[in-house]
C-alpha cells in the first residue's frame, strides 16, 4: 500500500476540472478498458457515486456504492478489520485503504475508491474538521491520500469528491499510459 503525504488545500486558488469533467473522463477510460468502479463513502455520503452516476452511460462502468457512515458498518459491510477501527477509529488512512479494498471485492469491481474523515463543522474523533483520507484500490495496489482541507462542511465534502476523482483519474492514466 502506498501512502500519500498530507497536503493542505483551501477553496481558493486556480480552478481545476469539475467533478463532472473528471467523472466523464474516468468513465470513458473505464469503459474503454473494460473496467469497473465501486465506491465506499463515509464523509461524502454518496457524493462520489452521485458524481459518477451523473454521467450518461455510467452504468457501463459503475458497479455501485456503499455509504458506511456509521463506524460499525465499515466493518460489517466493507470488511474493515474491527481491531483497526477500535484502535484507530474511522478517521485513519489504513481504514480508507481497507474500505476501498473491501468495496472493490464485495461489489466485484476492478477498482474501489473510498472516503473517510471529518467534514465539520467541528472536530470529530479527535481530528479537526477537514481531516480527510481517500483511497483507490486496484488489485493488490492501494494508494491513500491524506489531506487537511479548509472551508465549510459543504466545501470540504465538495473538495473531497474532486480530490477522490482526481486520484482515481491519475491512477487510470498511469495504468493506461
Amino acid at each position: 500500500m502506498a501512502d500519500g503525504a498530507a497536503s493542505t488545500a483551501g477553496v481558493g486558488g486556480a480552478a481545476g476540472p469539475t467533478a463532472h469533467e473528471l467523472a466523464t473522463e474516468i468513465l470513458q477510460r473505464l469503459t474503454d478498458a473494460g473496467q469497473t468502479v465501486a465506491t465506499a463513502e463515509s464523509l461524502t455520503g454518496g457524493l462520489v457515486a452521485a458524481a459518477l452516476t451523473d454521467v450518461p452511460g455510467s452504468s457501463a462502468a459503475f458497479r455501485g456504492g456503499i455509504v458506511a457512515y456509521a463506524t460499525e458498518l465499515k466493518e460489517s459491510l466493507l470488511g474493515v478489520d474491527g481491531d483497526l477501527l477500535r484502535e484507530h477509529g474511522p478517521v485513519y488512512g489504513p481504514v480508507a485503504a481497507a474500505m476501498a479494498e473491501g468495496v472493490r471485492k464485495r461489489l466485484g469491481a476492478t477498482i474501489g475508491v473510498a472516503t473517510t474523515g471529518v467534514a465539520g463543522p467541528g472536530d470529530a474523533d479527535g481530528f479537526p474538521a477537514g481531516t480527510v483520507h481517500v483511497a483507490v484500490s486496484l488489485d493488490d495496489d492501494t494508494v491513500v491520500r491524506t489531506m487537511a482541507l479548509t472551508g465549510t462542511r459543504d466545501e470540504v465534502r465538495r473538495l473531497t469528491v474532486e480530490r477522490t476523482l482526481g486520484l482515481l483519474l491519475g491512477r487510470l492514466r498511469e495504468e493506461h499510459a
